[in-house]
């Protein structure tokens, strides 16, 4: 059954190599961006697990592609270069 929602448009700052691993995940499951958000959260809210071991194979190669070498451990200790902006 599907439920009507009603979506708002956002901007957000996210760590580059980040966004791009977040994007590809998007694209292998076929889904925008803001989908694949949206199930990680209602997952996280849930404390499901929103990915399985293939999914997570997959990240983990994407992860090395893009460089990305931050973990949750990181989330709460990032602080972004003023020269970045």
């Amino acid at each position: 059954m599907t439920k009507a929602i009603e979506r708002v448009q956002t901007g957000v700052r996210i760590e580059k190599r980040l966004i791009k691993v977040m994007k590809a995940v998007a694209e292998l499951h076929d889904l925008s961006l803001g989908d694949l958000i949206e199930g990680v959260m209602l997952h996280a809210f849930e404390g499901k697990a929103p990915f399985g071991p293939a999914t997570l194979a997959q990240i983990d190669k994407l992860r090395a592609v893009y460089q990305l070498d931050l973990t949750a451990s990181d989330s709460h200790m990032l602080k972004e270069n003023p020269d970045d902006r």
